[in-house]
């Protein structure tokens, strides 16, 4: 099959249960994309889908929202995945690891088949895992293959944090880095309000439990998933916002920095293995990533985390 050039307004979405038609809604809103090609196992799924959001496009950027097939992606400048099995309540991400990757045997070599220029932006969980075997499976450069990673525990780190300060989210400067799940850490030792150090932001607001403070909000945005399963059994809003932010930073390459889940490299002494710090994202995909400070105690934990994920990533089958 001839290659196409990439359509730099196109993206495509893999599978369109919960994250994948929240995800579509919210690109459709963005007005990034003037064509979104939706596919999913059940092809009567992704056809209805693309018709109810379809149908707001007057309200919007004009924008072609069809259902397809893979030969439909040869050209997308971001290709999503959100196919794979759905968490359960009281199962980890983890949990998740072995069905998946089933899904994603079947999913990721039809993609490079007919598309090898665009960026595989992988939602699906465990991202950090699936990202890596995204990677494996289909042979793209490292830059290429981007997990949504962190980028939502630390937008729900943000919003703690407001509410804790009575202060806008916008104006909050703190990372959670690592596994997206139950591993994660924030980073306390760097972060800030508006350049302020965070301990002396909290004392000036009439907080001074600084260690009761951080033990608590960061229980509080690693459980936030659990939490929203509990109580409507999937979670696909905040997510579907996550991954609108990062393919705006791709499609005008802003270079933001945002906590993706991307190969490691030697930093802090972890390779060969995706999970999420702080990087330049941009058209490219991910530029570099940053070499965020991190105090004694967050180090240990960075690196319990990348274990974790290494030894989970060695016991699959590829």
């Amino acid at each position: 099959m001839a290659e196409k050039k990439i359509n730099l307004r196109k993206v495509a979405i893999i599978g369109c249960g919960f994250v994948g038609s929240s995800t579509a809604f919210a690109l459709m809103e963005s007005g990034l994309f003037t064509e979104m090609v939706l596919i999913d196992v059940d092809p009567a799924k992704a056809e209805g889908e693309a018709l109810d959001i379809s149908h707001g496009v007057p309200f919007v950027k004009p924008m072609e929202i069809y259902a397809g097939t893979y030969d439909d992606i040869a050209d997308a400048a971001i290709i999503i995945i959100t196919a794979g099995a759905a968490q359960k309540p009281g199962e980890t991400r983890l949990q998740l690891v072995q069905k998946n990757v089933s899904i994603f045997k079947s999913i990721i070599p039809e993609i490079s088949k007919r598309n090898k220029h665009g960026i595989l932006l992988i939602v699906s969980n465990p991202v950090d895992i699936l990202s890596y075997v995204a990677k494996k499976l289909s042979g793209f450069p490292e830059n290429r293959v981007i997990g949504s990673g962190t980028v939502l525990d630390t937008a729900r780190l943000k919003h703690n944090l407001g509410e804790h300060l009575s202060v806008d989210s916008r104006t909050v400067h703190a990372f959670i880095i690592g596994e997206h799940g139950d591993s994660e850490l924030a980073v306390w030792s760097s972060a800030t309000v508006s350049g302020v150090p965070l301990s002396r932001f909290c004392e000036m607001r009439g907080h001074f439990e600084h260690e009761a403070s951080e033990n608590r909000i960061q229980e509080e945005v690693k459980n936030s998933a659990y939490e929203i399963i509990s109580k409507k059994h999937a979670t696909y809003y905040g997510v579907a916002m996550a991954v609108r932010r990062i393919c705006e930073a791709i499609i005008r390459d802003e270079k933001s920095i945002l906590p993706v889940s991307s190969l490691m490299t030697g930093q802090f002494g972890i390779e060969d293995i995706y999970l999420s710090m702080p990087a330049i994202v941009g058209a490219h995909g991910v530029y570099e990533r940053i070499p965020i400070s991190l105090d004694e105690d967050e180090t240990e934990a960075l690196l319990a985390s990348a274990k974790q994920l290494k030894t989970i990533f060695d016991s699959l089958e590829l």
